[in-house]
């Protein structure tokens, strides 16, 4: 029976984590859990599961995240904490030689090169949970990544992929709630609004899976029913198809290396349509400011994040326009950012410095 420790129980991501745990309890046995603020629920599911639990409003040090480990002593950490917050505990769960089933792409994002050494120092894996990280991640183990030519990352588009650019103008914190296919919290759904979030997938998918910029492609797909392609040597395309629902990837995970069978609903073809369109950069730039921070460099796509989450939290205040989340970060990254990240303090220290940069913007 694997014990597993749940970071960020309260959201979205854990509590389809701990949903599985539930189902499979043969196989699973939850032994710890983390929040940010929600004590009343963090302090529900500590007693009903009889495990320690963390608040990190109170307390978010590395020496309290070490407690939770060694009190919980999981064998898989689920690690589905929003934004840059989630950095620090990945870095600790891998320290400590555990595997990471990833939810927090901002782990790879800020400090891919980094996270992937200390994973291979530990004898530790990563085992990415984002839905097309974990299509991916799926496809390369099955087919071998020596074989791979081009990874092809699905987009839903959002809620306004058909929205002109005079439209987008006018855009209100409420409609970029509205997500059409995914039911996910408010900081990543106005990201998959802004094309951000698909930007961000693609920054973690060129450092999880050591290709180029060049190599990876975007397509939208409004279905979200295949959730991420690959395309061998020989010009074939291989994909992973499955509903929108995150307990899959979040199964898959839990599961690994065993291809052990699902209570969940199977997916069925009938009936289904599957559509494929561009995306339109010029109207959502952000995702071609994520394909040029690749290129750039480590330190591009730490303010690239850094800046969109400032930009993303003062929209939600309703502070800023949805058009000048786009423009705080193209004039972030535009200051230049070439020191070398070489150490977990240089990634903090450009995070501080992004995000004050992006302060001074708004």
């Amino acid at each position: 029976m694997k014990r597993v420790l749940v970071l960020g129980c309260t959201g979205s991501i854990g509590t389809n984590a701990i949903n599985i745990i539930n189902n499979m309890s043969d196989d699973f046995s939850l032994c710890g859990i983390q929040a940010h603020s929600n004590k009343e629920k963090l302090q529900a599911l500590a007693k009903k599961y009889n495990c320690p639990s963390l608040l990190t409003k109170d307390d978010d040090s590395p020496a309290a995240f070490q407690k939770l480990i060694d009190s919980s002593k999981p064998d898989i950490i689920v690690n589905g904490i929003a934004g840059a917050a989630g950095l620090l505990p990945s870095k600790i769960a891998l320290e400590n030689g555990i595997n990471l089933a990833l939810a927090n792409k901002e782990t790879i994002v800020m400090a891919g090169s980094l996270i992937k050494k200390l994973a291979r120092d530990k004898n530790a894996k990563i085992i990415p949970v984002d839905s097309e990280h974990s299509a991916i991640f799926n496809l390369v183990e099955k087919i071998g990544k020596e074989n791979i030519s081009k990874i092809v990352i699905t987009a839903s588009g959002g809620p306004f992929r058909n929205y002109t650019k005079e439209q987008l103008k006018n855009v209100t914190v409420e409609q970029a709630l509205n997500h059409p296919t995914w039911n996910m919290g408010k900081k990543i759904t106005i990201d998959s609004s802004t094309l951000a979030n698909k930007g961000l997938e693609v920054i973690e998918a060129a450092y999880l899976f050591d290709v180029t910029a060049e190599q990876i492609q975007v397509v939208v797909h409004p279905q979200s029913l295949i959730h991420s392609l690959v395309r061998t040597n020989d010009g074939m395309l291989y994909a992973q198809i499955s509903d929108p629902d995150m307990k899959h990837p979040i199964f898959g995970a839990l599961t690994w290396p065993e291809n052990k069978p699902t209570y969940l609903e199977p997916f069925e073809l009938f009936d289904k349509e599957m559509t494929f369109y561009k995306p339109r950069m010029d109207d959502f730039p952000l995702l071609q400011y994520a394909f040029d921070s690749v290129k750039k460099g480590q330190a591009y796509t730490i303010v690239f994040n850094a800046a969109n989450e400032i930009a993303v939290h003062a929209f939600l205040d309703k502070k800023i326009d949805y058009l000048s989340i786009a423009r705080i970060v193209k004039s972030v990254i535009d200051r230049g950012w070439n020191a070398p990240i070489n150490s977990f303090d240089d990634v903090f220290e450009t995070d501080k410095a992004a995000r004050q940069y992006a302060m001074e913007e708004l």
